[in-house]
């Protein structure tokens, strides 16, 4: 039997095509080594018993979000709808925004370019040509007690891009021990990074599609989040 941290689904929006939710931290979104249960799963049961599906039910995983991490995800609905949103990814065509808040203080504003090369479980950054390139845009918005509130924009979408490109820096995300970070986080399964807005266009209308999720009020507990 798989473990169940909680198989609770908080819905943003959902139609024929699409189901956008807001992720848990803590929650995996596709299966691994673990066996823990994942938001496609409780996604997928929810679709299945909400309309009475007979059978598997079709539900598409076209991006994901890390496993300690939280906010907005979108799943497709369609095999139709998954064909296209994968497109908008592959051709940058999404607008994905973070909310993160790292330990020290961080410059005003600015835009990091870097190789970033994924070693099993952990990604790093090496010299230009020998791994992936990895693009983000970032303006603080808020610095107190020893950590800034940032909003990310991420050109690329790389294993970790945020959480390392940060880390390389002196400044890792809060709760993050694996790049660095000397505090947990809640309980440890959380760490301070969060998918904040999601844009996209409509797959079978004609229509830019906003999603926005604020993070967890306990990060109000280490810096104002207004």
């Amino acid at each position: 039997m798989k473990n169940q941290p909680n198989p609770s689904l908080k819905i943003i929006y959902e139609d024929n095509h699409l189901l956008v939710v807001d992720k848990p931290a803590g929650t995996l979104m596709q299966g691994d080594q673990t066996g823990d249960i994942t938001l496609l799963e409780i996604a997928r049961s929810y679709i299945k018993e909400k309309y009475q599906k007979p059978g598997d039910v079709f539900l598409g995983l076209v991006h994901r979000i890390d496993r300690p991490a939280s906010g907005v995800v979108v799943f497709a609905r369609t095999s139709k709808a998954a064909a296209r949103l994968t497109v908008q990814f592959q051709t940058k065509q999404v607008t994905k925004i973070y909310r993160v808040l790292v330990e020290g203080k961080i410059p005003d504003s600015g835009t990091w370019k870097d190789d970033i090369l994924r070693d099993n479980v952990t990604s790093r950054i090496v010299k230009s040509g020998k791994g992936q390139p990895a693009e983000l845009h970032f303006r603080r918005l808020n610095y107190e007690n020893g950590y800034s509130l940032a909003e990310v924009e991420i050109v690329t979408g790389r294993h970790h891009q945020i959480r390392v490109q940060f880390a390389h820096r002196g400044f890792p995300v809060f709760g993050d021990l694996r790049y660095g970070s000397k505090t947990k986080f809640n309980d440890g399964t959380a760490i301070a990074l969060h998918s904040y807005l999601l844009s996209f266009n409509h797959p079978t209308k004609n229509e830019r599609m906003t999603f926005v999720s604020e993070p967890d009020a306990s990060w109000g507990l280490y810096i104002n989040l207004r």
